[in-house]
C-alpha cells in the first residue's frame, strides 16, 4: 500500500447538477427532491476544510438531473476539461454530477482526454438538505484524490464513499444506498482516509492519456441502440432500428451474452447488410467472449452495455472496422 503526502495544489470544479446539488422540502427526504438546485459555491461552502485542501476555483457546466445528460453536452464538457487542464496553473479536475448516468460520463471522459492530470468525479446518493447528507464528504474525498498528481496515472477516476473506483470498471448498484458505487470482480483503486487517498491497483486497460480514441469534433455521436434480451422479444425490433439508420446495435445478452435462436437468425440477416452488433450481459457480473455460435457478433468483454455503446459510439466516427472494434472493446 502506497502512502501519498498532500500539497496545496490547484483544481477546478466543474459543476454538472445532480442529486449532490438537490433541495428536499424535509430533512428525512432521501429519495423525493428536486436536482441541481445549489451552484457549485453553495456546495463548496458546506465544506470548510476543502480549503486547507487545495486552491479552489469553479464552474457552473450545466445544473440538470444527469437522467437529462446527453452526448452533446459530454463533448462539450471533455472539451472544456480539456481546455481547463492545458493550463500550467490548473493542477486536476473534480466534476460534480448526478449519480444515475455518473459512470457513463466518467468513461465517456476516460477515453476522450488525453490528459496526465487527475479528473475525478463524484455525486451523491443524498440531496443537500437530508440527513446524513453524502454529498459533503464526497467532494472534500474528490478534492483530496485530485490533489495527488499521482492519481492522474489511474485515468478518470469517480470517487464516492471514500471509495476510490476506475472509471473503466465502476458501477451504481443500489437505487438509494451511499455505497452504491462499487467495482465488484476487478476491486478499488484505492480509498480515501484521515484527509488524504491510499492507491492500491492501476487499472491495465487504456484510458486517457493512453486512450486511442479521440474527442469527436461533432456535436453528435453515431445512433447505437442498446437492446435488452428477455424471454418473449420480438426480433423484428431489430429490423425497426436498423432501418431508423442503427450502424450497430449493442445487445444486453442471456448469461454468456446469448440469445434466442430467432434473434440470431435476424441478426445474421442484418449483419449481411453491414450492420455490426456487440454481445454484452444482462448479468452482472463477468466478462462476455467469443462464442462460436455468434460467431459474427463482437463482444464487449467485462463492458457493461452503456459502456460497450458508448465505445462503439466512438470507434465508429473514427470509421473502425470491426476487427478494430474488436481490438478497442478488449483494451479500453
Amino acid at each position: 500500500m502506497k502512502e501519498v503526502r498532500m500539497e496545496m495544489k490547484h483544481i477546478h470544479i466543474i459543476a454538472c447538477g445532480g442529486t449532490i446539488a438537490g433541495i428536499g422540502e424535509r430533512a428525512e427526504s432521501l429519495t423525493q427532491y428536486q436536482a441541481g438546485k445549489l451552484a457549485w459555491q453553495e456546495m463548496v461552502q458546506a465544506v470548510p476544510a476543502i480549503r486547507k485542501t487545495a486552491v479552489l476555483t469553479g464552474e457552473q457546466f450545466c445544473n440538470l438531473d444527469s437522467a437529462d445528460m446527453t452526448e452533446a453536452l459530454w463533448i462539450k464538457l471533455a472539451g472544456r476539461i480539456r481546455t481547463v487542464l492545458q493550463k500550467d496553473s490548473c493542477d486536476g479536475v473534480v466534476v460534480t454530477h448526478g449519480t444515475d448516468t455518473l459512470e457513463e460520463t466518467a468513461y465517456f471522459l476516460n477515453l476522450t482526454v488525453h490528459t496526465d492530470k487527475p479528473i475525478i468525479l463524484t455525486g451523491a446518493m443524498r440531496p443537500a438538505t437530508a440527513l446524513s447528507a453524502d454529498g459533503p464528504l464526497n467532494i472534500l474525498a474528490a478534492v483530496q484524490t485530485a490533489a495527488v498528481p499521482e492519481a492522474g496515472k489511474y485515468g478518470v477516476l469517480v470517487v464516492m464513499n471514500n471509495r476510490i473506483c476506475a472509471a473503466r470498471f465502476v458501477e451504481k448498484t443500489d437505487t438509494a444506498q451511499v455505497d452504491s458505487f462499487q467495482c465488484r470482480q476487478q476491486g478499488y483503486v484505492g480509498v480515501v482516509q484521515e484527509n488524504r487517498p491510499y492507491f492500491y491497483q492501476r487499472p491495465l486497460r487504456l484510458h486517457t492519456y493512453e486512450s486511442q480514441l479521440i474527442l469527436p469534433i461533432t456535436d453528435e455521436l453515431p445512433y447505437v441502440p442498446i437492446v435488452y434480451c428477455h424471454v418473449g422479444m420480438d426480433p423484428n425490433l431489430f429490423s425497426v432500428l436498423a432501418a431508423a439508420g442503427a450502424p450497430a446495435m449493442v445487445l444486453v445478452g442471456l448469461g454468456h451474452g446469448r440469445m434466442p435462436q430467432g434473434v440470431y437468425t435476424k441478426i445474421e440477416a442484418l449483419q449481411k447488410q453491414g450492420v455490426l452488433f456487440v454481445r454484452t450481459s444482462r448479468v452482472s457480473g463477468g466478462t462476455v467472449t467469443f462464442l462460436q455460435e455468434y460467431a459474427g457478433c463482437l463482444w464487449g468483454d467485462s463492458l457493461t452495455p452503456q459502456k460497450a455503446k458508448i465505445l462503439l459510439q466512438l470507434a465508429l466516427l473514427q470509421g473502425a472496422d470491426s476487427t478494430r472494434i474488436q481490438h478497442l472493446l478488449q483494451t479500453h
